[in-house]
């Protein structure tokens, strides 16, 4: 099989994926917030030749021929499915990154294929902890070169050409009808609950068991029956634009995420990872944004948390990367996004030669800076602490090229739809000068977007302003 590529019309591709959003394992990885650095590309994979899932260590494999289950190590069956496809596995430079490979979402729960976690939260026997296509077609855009392409690997030309049609064909038309708001939301922890989860926390740290654990509460509704997923998700992209926005479609799981990390990238061996920590709210008075930033480019407790968190992901990279290779060319650089400030870090490396992007992941999973430090010890306490199963949140989201090229994000501001509910988590880290009820507001600070996408006053306004 040969990789053929077709200059497409340049349709945004939010709005050529409308029509796919039903389909399942129909992707869209979305570089909604395209100010920012990173939000060069936007793709969209569809049709996939197999699926793999994972629940509780059972995989499945499905493709036109037959269902496979077994059980296994994920991240192994994804790297050896991977590998079977006699694909063109040359990238091309001039084409974008994403052409063709294995996509789709690694939830925080396969890390208990990794380590050996007590089980003491609920589980949701309808969600996968992981649910990955591997996908020989892909649509891809350059914002910058405002430019979109059509990639499939074919026999020949004549098949390339066919299914680029077929594309055209399904993207012609869209309807985004049975927008709807959601009533009324239920935590899984109030106030008083959740305050004294992060001070359980706190009492860990000051014990000598962690130095950090992210500790979240879980916010869930009831949908209405002409409720549509993606519809919705055009308005969260509007309201909170993100650099690593995905929507999936899995059948009756749908994800929506306005993910401002990245977890993982490789290009060439070269290895990136970029984590959040660190939260101010934004103002629309630029004199008050400007305190807010402030304020948290001189937080001695979010550098040393942001810190903290660098040094584990240093220590997670050097169990793949070359020798010295590791850099931290970035350390807590204040970057803004729709309604929040953060402070990112960058740390980089080079993959060594015998190990592959699906082992970087895995040895890096789950990420660092939504578990804690030390890893295993703080995902103890977050199980311990936590009610309910994360699912995809603070899993990860993302590609994996045949050609070795990898974009994940941290899959956090991320929504889960579920049949007849709709759920999010959002949450913090916590260190041993955090106040509790300081960690409380910032959870609602990062949901704040997220509640006003379900608002039908913000939809009006956003449809009609």
């Amino acid at each position: 099989m040969k990789l053929y590529s077709f200059t497409a019309h340049n349709r945004k591709p939010h709005e050529l994926f409308a029509p796919l959003a039903q389909q399942p394992y129909s992707l869209l990885f979305d570089s909604a917030d395209t100010e920012h650095e990173l939000s060069r590309y936007s793709f969209i994979a569809f049709h996939p030749l197999e699926t793999i899932e994972s629940k509780n260590g059972k995989i499945t494999v499905t493709n036109n021929q037959n269902q496979l289950s077994f059980d296994g190590q994920p991240f192994d069956i994804v790297k050896e499915r991977l590998e079977l496809y006699g694909l063109d596995r040359e990238s091309n430079d001039n084409l974008p990154p994403f052409q063709g490979g294995a996509a789709g979402f690694f939830g925080y729960d396969l890390a208990r294929s990794l380590e050996n976690l007590p089980e003491e939260t609920e589980d949701n026997p309808s969600m996968p902890d992981m649910a990955v296509g591997i996908y020989d077609q892909v649509f891809a855009y350059d914002h910058r070169e405002k430019k979109g392409w059509f990639m499939v690997h074919a026999a020949n030309e004549h098949e390339a050409k066919t299914r680029q049609l077929h594309f055209l064909k399904l993207t012609s038309a869209s309807s985004l009808a049975g927008e709807s708001n959601v009533e009324e939301w239920a935590s899984s922890h109030t106030r008083d609950q959740y305050e004294q989860a992060v001070q359980r926390v706190i009492d860990y740290i000051y014990a000598g068991d962690v130095f950090q654990a992210n500790m979240s509460q879980r916010f869930e509704a009831a949908l209405p029956h002409n409720f549509n997923p993606y519809a919705h998700y055009m308005t969260l992209r509007e309201i909170n634009a993100a650099p690593f926005s995905t929507f999936m479609n899995f059948g009756s799981v749908k994800l929506a995420s306005a993910s401002p990390e990245r977890f993982l990238f490789v290009k060439d061996r070269a290895v990136e990872t970029r984590p959040i920590k660190g939260t101010q709210k934004r103002s629309l008075e630029e004199a008050v944004d400007q305190f807010y930033r402030n304020q948290l480019e001189n937080s001695e407790k979010d550098r040393a948390e942001n810190v903290m968190i660098v040094d584990l992901l240093r220590n997670d990279l050097s169990k793949t990367c070359e020798d010295h290779s590791i850099e931290v060319p970035q350390l807590c650089k204040l970057e803004s996004f729709a309604k929040v400030h953060h402070l990112v870090s960058t740390i980089k490396g080079t993959l060594r030669a015998d190990q592959s992007p699906v082992d970087l992941l895995q040895s890096c999973f789950p990420g660092g800076s939504i578990t804690g430090t030390p890893k295993v010890r703080a995902m103890e306490i977050i199980e311990e602490l936590e009610q309910k199963r994360r699912g995809p949140y603070c899993g990860s989201m993302g590609y994996i090229g045949f050609d070795g090229t990898m974009d994940t994000n941290v899959a956090i501001r991320t929504l889960v739809y579920d049949g007849a509910s709709v759920s999010f988590n959002v949450g913090g880290g916590i260190v041993a000068d955090s106040k509790p009820g300081d960690e409380y507001d910032e959870t609602l600070t990062k949901a704040e977007a997220i509640f006003k996408s379900f608002d039908i006053t913000e939809l009006t306004k956003k449809k009609t302003g």
